[in-house]
């Protein structure tokens, strides 16, 4: 169904999460738009919310489309919702749910620079400030980068350069895609609160926060894929054991390092990152699935990105506004 613009970014102030939605209205009947969604691969559509469905189409990959209801999975093999878009059904586990929110850039980078956040479903980041520059990523929906200066192209629009960590040394991308990161939305939660850890369950996925023996979180995550069995226990990626959060970052480009690997990624803007294992494991914000609750990961702990946020802002070592990484022996986790 096609939209204005002014459609389109109301959209914008609209919830996203997975909950089950009303049920869609008759196909005679107007749609209301729910929300957006990004497919970070290509994805099959199906006549209903089943895997064993007829595929009926397919959405390429960064394709955004309008979802207009969620409907439980008739599968086993699937635990969250599938989502109803125009021509059917897609399996909401592979959408990242976004918005379309568009800022209003300032040429005043402070000399330190300061975090943005990605508030659109997807952006160019160029290797120049001019729409005709070369693309050398994207940067996705609620992702985090360095923002270091501003210039103004031959149009008036207004750039950002983003810092590089990988081998490409910064990006542009246009201002009014990138979000300012206030350290108001960064002070501590409960800082007063001295007995505080995290328990995850490797065989049922679940993530649970505890202040004082209390539960005070518990959702889904997804952590290392299953590798193996031994003595008749499941062995995943995630390394089991008693451990604490022993660093943190609020924006990190992670990726494998053997670019021929069939399992390389390469995920810059990865937001919110509380390691704690000394070889580069942590739990992090995630945008490139959202099927919480099923193994996906190379060995990190993957949660939705506002919850990441939330435990890295609940956990010691308390982290601020800063490019540089946090260090501190801090907030238990234990992995079982």
């Amino acid at each position: 169904m096609p939209f204005s613009r002014r459609e389109f970014l109301k959209l914008s102030g609209l919830a996203l999460s997975a909950a089950i939605l009303p049920p869609p209205p008759p196909d005679e009947a107007p749609r209301p738009i729910t929300h957006l969604g990004r497919v970070p691969r290509s994805l099959g559509i199906y006549d209903r919310p089943s895997s064993q469905a007829t595929q009926v189409g397919v959405l390429p990959t960064d394709n955004v489309f309008n979802i207009y209801a969620t409907a439980p999975s008739e599968d086993e093999r699937y635990k969250r919702p599938w989502y109803q878009m125009r021509r059917g059904y897609v399996y909401s586990g592979f959408v990242q749910p976004v918005r379309w929110q568009l800022q209003t850039p300032a040429l005043d980078v402070p000399t330190e620079g300061f975090l943005g956040e990605i508030t659109v479903p997807l952006t160019s980041a160029r290797a120049w400030y001019t729409p005709l520059a070369t693309e050398v990523y994207r940067f996705y929906y609620s992702t985090t980068h360095w923002v270091i200066d501003a210039q103004t192209d031959d149009n008036g629009a207004i750039w950002y350069k983003l810092a590089g960590e990988r081998s490409i040394p910064n990006y542009w991308v246009l201002g009014e895609h990138v979000r300012r990161v206030g350290p108001d939305e960064l002070t501590p939660l409960s800082p007063n609160v001295a007995d505080k850890r995290i328990e995850v369950d490797l065989a049922q996925q679940t993530f649970r926060c505890f202040e004082n023996g209390a539960l005070v979180l518990d959702t889904l995550c997804s952590t290392g894929t299953y590798l193996r069995t031994e003595n008749g226990k499941r062995i995943y990626g995630t390394p089991a054991g008693d451990w604490a959060i022993i660093r943190k970052r609020a924006s990190r480009h992670m990726a494998g390092d053997d670019g021929a690997s069939a399992d390389f990624f390469d995920l810059p803007g990865v937001p919110w990152v509380s390691y704690f294992h000394w070889w580069g494991t942590a739990m992090h914000g995630t945008y490139w699935h959202n099927d919480f609750g099923t193994p996906h990961s190379h060995g990190c702990i993957n949660l939705p990105c506002e919850t990441a946020k939330w435990v890295y802002r609940w956990t010691l070592p308390q982290a601020g506004l800063k490019k540089d990484e946090t260090l501190g022996e801090g907030t238990p986790l234990i992995v079982s």
